[in-house]
């Protein structure tokens, strides 16, 4: 999910199929990535929806994020070649988290999910924010015989997260045993979607991917189940993100943030001959980075948010990316950027700055709850 933008001229922002189902429950509206989609619903807020997908199910309307297909004769080796993970790792069927990194400097242009197909066929989602730069990159590079077709809009998507996802979707008639990261066509009151076993929520879950004319319908049937799901806003999303110590791009992973920083090297195919930003990144694992993406806890009673210096004693060592209370664990969490030495091991008391006061936190190793995402 990409983070808050403030687009003034929020009359530009495109809208969810689902925004007449949003506004019918009272949901808040924010702009994200020129997207504008509910933060929170009226009779819930955070803390309700959040403990809703710990604990039964929510339904999240993840619209804005990207869509892209690639399609055309070596596809899925195009897209090996640009992408940080190794495709050949899975089979058709299959899903991959991946990075799109900057060539010259192996920073995150943004980082994807990508959907196997066929040798021929692969679906990539992105977050919203960055699509149009991530298929300008993908188009640039792209063989004669190999097509980069943006299709932002013509699909909804619809995230059921939470340990009652695959009771639910069963319930519709829709398959629930496929593996995690793996997906499934399907079919629900005539509309035909697939259904992912993805999610950013560290729940069991599910994302369906929808075309953008049926999401009402897809919508209803899952709402019309008893008992049926909460509605579930981007802000407790982006809570239950940071309570795994997933990364936002944007904040934790960046052009100036590259995954040997931000701890992602395992979506990084380090043995492959070719990938955006190879040589860079090769680089600086061997000279080792300077900071590293680290979790934080608070000791006293503060809330860590993004841009907050962190401190060891009276050096500055870092600085808050991400940052938030857990509803969970009830308690500041957040991940920063931390200086690599002087060497500080996990159980370390350092302190933040919120608003000139020093205020405890410790070093922790995230997740920050014990996740069931497998």
């Amino acid at each position: 999910m990409t983070d808050v933008t403030t687009d003034a001229a929020e009359t530009r922002l495109r809208r969810s199929p689902l925004a007449e189902r949003h506004s019918a429950l009272g949901a808040k509206f924010a702009p994200f990535g020129g997207w504008e989609m509910p933060l929170e619903y009226a009779g819930g807020g955070v803390l309700r929806e959040h403990t809703a997908v710990r604990t039964d199910v929510g339904v999240f309307d993840v619209s804005h994020l990207g869509k892209v297909r690639v399609t055309g004769p070596g596809a899925a080796d195009f897209v090996n070649s640009c992408l940080s993970n190794d495709l050949g790792r899975i089979g058709p069927g299959r899903a991959q988290y991946t990075l799109c990194c900057d060539e010259a400097t192996g920073g995150v242009v943004d980082d994807i999910i990508a959907y196997l197909y066929a040798d021929d066929h692969v679906f990539l989602i992105p977050n919203a924010a960055n699509t149009a730069e991530v298929v300008r990159r993908l188009r640039a590079a792209a063989p004669e015989q190999v097509t980069v077709t943006d299709e932002h809009e013509a699909y909804a998507v619809l995230a059921v997260q939470g340990p009652r996802s695959a009771a639910l979707l069963a319930g519709l008639g829709l398959p629930t045993e496929h593996g995690y990261m793996s997906f499934s066509p399907a079919a629900l009151d005539g509309v035909a979607l697939t259904v992912c076993r993805t999610g950013y929520t560290g729940e069991l879950g599910f994302e369906l991917v929808v075309p953008a004319a049926d999401a009402v319908t897809v919508w209803d049937a899952l709402f019309a189940a008893d008992p049926p799901p909460r509605a579930c806003g981007l802000a407790a999303r982006d809570t239950l993100r940071t309570e795994m110590g997933y990364p936002l791009h944007g904040q934790d992973l960046s052009l100036q943030i590259s995954p040997v920083q931000a701890r992602s090297g395992w979506a990084v195919g380090w043995d492959k001959p070719a990938f955006w930003g190879r040589d860079a990144l090769l680089a600086e694992k061997a000279a080792g980075p300077t900071r590293t993406l680290r979790g934080l806890e608070a000791v006293d009673r503060a809330i860590p948010r993004p841009g907050m210096a962190v401190y060891d004693g009276d050096t500055r060592v870092g600085t808050v990316t991400s940052g938030t209370f857990s509803p969970t664990r009830k308690q500041g969490i957040a991940l920063a950027l931390v200086d690599t030495a002087p060497a500080l091991t996990d159980g370390t008391e350092l302190q933040v700055d919120v608003r000139g006061r020093r205020l405890a936190v410790r070093l922790a190793r995230p997740p920050f709850v014990d996740p069931s995402v497998t």
